[in-house]
């Protein structure tokens, strides 16, 4: 039986090894596109449901949250049915409208399989809803606006989490050292203190994150907010249109699929986590039951077989059943590194 076909295909069954295979059988090309917007949405479940058959009919794959408060996509579609695809988003009216961001870089490998989520919320923010109200949001800024406004001296906010400006930001900006979303938002009200009338430039991914950030900042008494339209992904996309604008964005920008990155500039800012060569991608550590997301350049990736620790090898090295042993009965969290809370046990002087 089709995994996707039914009731019961109502969700994808396959593993990651299924999935995979089927997409590397492709013989048609992808597109990798997101999309996002705070509207609405009476019914998450039944839309949910909706969008699920509709769109794995069209080979959809990606990565969609539905909250009462909106929708926030990050998908890959076939060039094939990309009209059918746009026809199909804006018949529903909370779609109307909508905006697509086209990736730069796709090689068509970027979702392996179609999930969708129903959330509380779109983005985790931690926050009563009586602390931002998203109908009240900054200024959103062209390309050509937000160089002129940093230019002018305007203070520059990144709103990504610490591994994702490790490897690209924008010169001078302010780059909070947290792993989520509900945990930079207070630090960024902080460390903007005393600076409520300042022009205040906020950026990241694509734009939803902002959208938020900007409300938030707005209701706690900062008059003059702004925010990149369409986030980094846009920025780059009107670079490419406009020769003449002048890229202040330095290295890659991390995004949330099996690409880990799009390349914004030629400069490498950040290191590997295990010998300190310049190096900007990211990779999970190859023991599943660690899955450290880390900086690991080539030659360390063959050195310590894809693993970010002398213990993770070992563990690679045991038999399957064993390390499924280990596995068992634990919640492992995601982690990213940092140089604060995690230390790599490697030795990178042998």
């Amino acid at each position: 039986m089709d995994p996707n076909s039914g009731k019961k295909g109502m969700f994808n069954k396959l593993n990651k090894e299924q999935a995979l295979d089927l997409l590397n059988k492709e013989k048609f090309k992808r597109k990798t596109v997101s999309f996002y917007r705070y509207v609405k949405i009476e019914n998450p479940s039944k839309l949910r449901d909706d969008l699920y058959l509709n769109w794995s009919s069209l080979k959809v794959l990606g990565r969609i949250y539905l909250a009462n408060e909106g929708v926030n996509a990050q998908i890959s579609v076939p060039e094939n049915n990309w009209d059918t695809f746009v026809i199909n988003v804006l018949s529903y009216k909370c779609f109307k409208d909508i905006r697509f961001k086209i990736a730069i870089e796709d090689d068509g490998k970027s979702f392996f399989k179609l999930t969708i989520k129903v959330r509380e919320k779109i983005v985790a923010d931690g926050l009563d809803s009586c602390e931002y109200d998203v109908t009240n949001v900054g200024k959103h800024l062209t390309a050509k606006q937000w160089n002129d406004a940093i230019e002018k001296g305007a203070t520059v906010v990144d709103m990504r989490n610490h591994y994702e400006s490790e490897i690209g930001r924008f010169k001078g900006a302010i780059c909070p050292d947290s792993e989520t979303f509900k945990e930079e938002l207070p630090k960024v009200k902080q460390i903007l203190k005393g600076q409520e009338e300042k022009q205040v430039l906020l950026y990241c991914t694509g734009g939803i994150r902002c959208e938020k950030a900007s409300a938030y900042l707005k209701h706690h008494g900062f008059e003059n907010v702004n925010q990149l339209h369409g986030g980094i992904i846009d920025y780059a996309r009107q670079l490419n249109q406009d020769k003449s604008l002048e890229n202040k964005f330095e290295g890659r920008n991390f995004v949330f699929d099996e690409r880990r990155g799009e390349r914004i500039s030629k400069d490498i800012i950040s290191s590997c986590h295990q010998c300190g060569e310049p190096h900007d991608i990211h990779v999970n550590c190859h023991n599943v039951n660690c899955n450290l997301l880390f900086i690991q350049c080539e030659r360390c990736k063959k050195k310590y077989k894809k693993c970010c620790s002398l213990d993770c090898i070992e563990v690679l090295n045991m038999p399957i059943h064993k390390q499924k042993k280990l596995r068992k009965g634990k919640n492992n969290k995601k982690m990213y590194f940092s140089h604060k809370k995690v230390q790599l046990k490697l030795k990178t002087n042998d």
